[in-house]
C-alpha cells in the first residue's frame, strides 16, 4: 500500500482534507453537491469524489435522493460522546459557579437544531432546578438556546426556526420569529440571555454563550423566580459571563 502523503506539519493530507469536507458540509447546513463542495473547499473534483466515496462507505456521509451529500448517522455517536466528555471536563467550573451563586449551573450545546444539556451541578437548596443530562429541547424556549442563537447569523436562526417550529412551552415562550430575532439582538448586546419562565413557569435562568468553540454552546444558572429575582440576575450575570469566558479560553487552548 502506498504511503499517505504528509502535509507540511507532518499530518496526513488526505485525512485533513476529509475532515475539511465534513466541516464544509456542516457549514452548508449539512447537505451539498460535489460542485458546491469543490467551490467552497478549493479541492480538485477527483479528490473530492474519492474522499466522499470513502466517507460514504464508512457511514460518515450519505447520499440523498436529490444526489446531494449529507452528514451521516455515524457522526451522531461521535458527537454525543464528545459532548458528554465536554460536560465532564467542565463540571469543576460549574461547581465553582454554584458555590458563587447558590443556584444550579448548566452547560448545553447545540446539536442538530436542538439544545442538549451535557452537564449540570445542582444547587444545594432543597428547592432547586433539575435538568437531566442528555435532555434535548428546542432552543427558542430556553435561556441557553437563546444565548446560543444570539451568536448565529439571523438567516441561520430563521432557517433553524423554520425547521423546528416554535411551540409554546408556557404563555411566555417566544412563538414569532421576528419577535425572537429582535430579542436576540438585545441578548447579543448585553452579553447574556434571561429565560423568564419561557420553558417552565416559576423558573428564571441566566445564560451566556461560549465563544470560539467547535460547536455552539452556553453556560447558565437557573433557579426559582422567587429566589433568582431580577435584582439577583444583575449580580449573577457577570459571574456566569466569567465562567463562560474561562470555558471558552480553555477550549481554545486545547484546540
Amino acid at each position: 500500500m502506498a504511503e499517505e502523503k504528509a502535509g507540511r506539519d507532518g499530518g496526513v493530507q488526505s485525512l485533513r482534507r476529509a475532515f475539511e469536507l465534513l466541516e464544509r458540509l456542516a457549514d452548508t447546513g449539512g447537505e451539498a453537491s460535489l460542485s458546491e463542495l469543490a467551490a467552497t473547499s478549493g479541492l480538485p473534483m477527483p479528490t473530492i469524489h474519492r474522499l466522499i466515496r470513502t466517507l460514504v462507505q464508512l457511514g460518515y456521509v450519505r447520499q440523498n435522493t436529490n444526489r446531494k451529500y449529507a452528514l451521516g448517522a455515524r457522526l451522531i455517536r461521535l458527537g454525543e460522546h464528545a459532548s458528554m466528555q465536554f460536560g465532564t471536563w467542565a463540571r469543576p467550573l460549574l461547581a465553582e459557579l454554584v458555590e458563587a451563586t447558590g443556584e444550579t449551573a448548566n452547560l448545553a450545546v447545540l446539536e442538530r437544531d436542538e439544545v442538549v444539556y451535557v452537564s449540570q451541578v445542582p444547587s444545594k437548596h432543597s428547592m432547586r432546578m433539575f435538568t437531566e443530562v442528555g435532555r434535548r429541547v428546542l432552543p427558542h424556549g430556553t435561556g441557553v438556546g437563546k444565548a446560543i442563537l444570539s451568536q448565529l447569523p439571523p438567516e441561520d436562526v430563521r432557517a433553524l426556526l423554520d425547521r423546528t417550529g416554535m411551540p409554546a412551552y408556557t404563555e411566555h415562550t417566544f412563538t414569532d420569529p421576528d419577535e425572537l430575532l429582535a430579542h436576540l439582538t438585545q441578548v447579543a448586546a448585553q452579553g447574556y440571555a434571561v429565560d423568564e419562565s419561557e420553558q417552565e413557569l416559576g423558573v428564571r435562568c441566566v445564560a451566556v454563550p461560549l465563544t470560539g468553540t467547535p460547536a455552539p454552546a452556553a453556560v447558565s444558572v437557573s433557579g426559582p423566580s422567587g429566589r433568582l429575582t431580577r435584582e439577583a440576575v444583575a449580580r449573577i450575570a457577570p459571574l456566569v459571563q466569567a465562567t463562560a469566558a474561562t470555558l471558552s479560553t480553555h477550549l481554545a487552548e486545547s484546540a
